[in-house]
């Protein structure tokens, strides 16, 4: 292994794992997985797609609790067409017993592949959603919509997605 891979996964098990110390640099988290249902209108067209839907979001600020870094990837198929969206931005949320209610605006790039040929293009995703704690532990359901827009070949697209799963928090 050299010197560079194992500074990485030493700093990576320092920041995700927890520690005894208290100088933790990611102090909670979560990771979370789902499946993901979006409805997409071009200029002509209104197509449905199905897919799956990941982030990853921290919450390093202990005196900002409601506020969290989300990392978002997704990809969405249907017969033709393959569009994968990876953004990231902020989260703010909200904790009502065991319910949390939150909010994010996140920025990123879409690659959108039809026809054999594919396009990137900048990305706007602003979403909410509501997650419910378990019965088990570490484990959450989460519930979310998103709306991304994005402008390719001339003309402005927004897809609207739903996506539902299982949350692990650290």
């Amino acid at each position: 292994m050299s010197k560079t891979a194992a500074v990485v996964l030493a700093l990576l098990s320092f920041t995700l794992f927890p520690t005894a110390s208290k100088a933790q640099l990611i102090q909670s988290g979560n990771v979370y997985a789902g499946v993901a249902y979006a409805d997409s209108v071009d200029v002509i067209n209104r197509l449905t797609f199905r897919g799956f839907d990941g982030s990853v979001e921290v919450k390093p600020f202990l005196r900002y609790p409601f506020l969290g870094f989300v990392l978002d990837g997704s990809g969405i198929y249907r017969p033709g067409v393959v569009q994968y969206n990876a953004v990231l931005g902020p989260r703010i949320s909200k904790n009502y017993g065991k319910w949390r209610v939150f909010a994010h605006a996140t920025a990123g790039e879409q690659l959108t592949t039809t026809g054999g040929e594919s396009f990137n293009t900048i990305i706007e995703d602003v979403g909410a959603g509501a997650v419910r704690r378990l019965r088990f532990k570490r484990f959450s359901w989460r519930l979310q919509l998103d709306v991304v827009h994005s402008h390719l070949l001339d003309a402005n697209q927004y897809d609207v997605r739903g996506s539902t799963g299982l949350i692990w928090r650290f």
